[in-house]
């Protein structure tokens, strides 16, 4: 049985795909500021956008999921200056995968609960 983290990051820096366990481990840690072994699924994309690795650590190993397009292109999310990754969803990261752009998804409005900021 597949058990993916639930939090996931998505690395907005363009991505050497022949990088492997260590290398990604190295972008996820000086880009995303994350531990791997914490826990969580960490999104890369190379610049021509035509491919994409998935790293996670697996309970007992760290595993990668990686495809290639034959045809087109993934979309590569922005960030704000001086900020490597953003934190997506399950239902942004299945979209991207489809290759539905992110930017043009109209979402209807659901109910969320507000935290409250403790200023003591």
């Amino acid at each position: 049985m597949l058990n993916l983290p639930t939090r996931i990051y998505f690395c907005t820096v363009p991505t050497d795909m022949r990088k492997s366990f260590d290398g990604l481990m190295r972008m996820t840690e000086a880009y995303l500021e994350q531990n791997v072994l914490d826990g969580g699924l960490f999104v890369f994309l190379n610049k021509k956008q035509d491919r994409i690795k998935l790293l996670y650590w697996d309970h007992d190993g760290l595993a990668i999921w990686y495809k290639r397009l034959e045809a087109g292109t993934y979309q590569r999310l922005s960030s704000p200056e001086g900020i490597h990754g953003l934190q997506l969803s399950s239902t942004d990261l299945a979209l991207l995968l489809q290759g539905i752009d992110l930017t043009s998804v109209q979402r209807r409005k659901r109910y969320q609960i507000s935290e409250k900021v403790s200023t003591s």
